[in-house]
């Protein structure tokens, strides 16, 4: 109503078509590769699981308006990868995350550097919602706890304390390291020459397909 351009997250294709519904003017396609919170709202979460490969182009064929790729996209063959599935844009965060413009501290830094695709979970534990990081102390220890763990924002509210402090002392094993699983590709440049190398890799990528 008030002239915003409004973009929802889906998880799944009804997530996609219950945006489009209210008239949202895009919607984002986040496969369960994409770092941080999962953006489910219908449906049970585990079902919820949908990889960007296949959620893409269920979401475009059903839509009539611009799907947005997300999840594990970290170059330009991935870009070029969205655009063939019928996407009209891509978005990217953890390809971000090592940029020096980013705010993640010392401790992330170190820990993604490290980090590769299988050292990457779903978990409740953090803040009582869903979310894909890099495994951790903190992680496995409440893993067994999974299941009944408070749901957000209460959980939230009580791991803060903790991760705050560990945060402050550059410990790794207790922040909440989100990081999709296409964290080992991610590239600590200037956010500027990323996107520059993007666009190259892009366009270079586009080029092989005309092969």
């Amino acid at each position: 109503e008030a002239g915003c351009y409004v973009i929802g997250t889906a998880t799944t294709l009804a997530e996609a078509q219950a945006w489009a519904a209210v008239g949202a003017d895009a919607v984002v396609a986040s496969g369960m590769e994409a770092g941080g919170h999962r953006g489910t709202f219908l449906g049970d979460f585990e079902a919820s699981m949908v990889g960007t490969l296949a959620l893409v182009p269920q979401c475009v064929d059903a839509l009539s308006i611009p799907v947005i790729a997300a999840g594990g996209i970290m170059d330009g063959r991935g870009i070029a990868a969205a655009q063939a599935l019928g996407a009209q844009g891509v978005q990217l965060g953890t390809a971000f995350l090592a940029c020096p413009e980013s705010a993640i501290g010392p401790a992330q830094r170190a820990a993604m550097a490290r980090a590769q695709a299988t050292d990457t979970r779903v978990t409740r534990i953090y803040s009582g919602r869903p979310a894909r990081g890099i495994v951790n102390t903190l992680m496995q220890r409440l893993a067994p706890h999974e299941a009944t763990v408070p749901a957000y924002p209460v959980q939230n509210a009580l791991t803060g304390p903790l991760r705050k402090a560990a945060a402050s002392q550059g410990r790794a094993d207790y922040l909440s390291l989100w990081a999709g699983q296409g964290v080992a590709a991610a590239r600590a440049l200037p956010a500027q020459q990323l996107v520059a190398l993007l666009a190259q890799e892009w366009q270079a990528a586009l080029q092989r397909l005309k092969v």
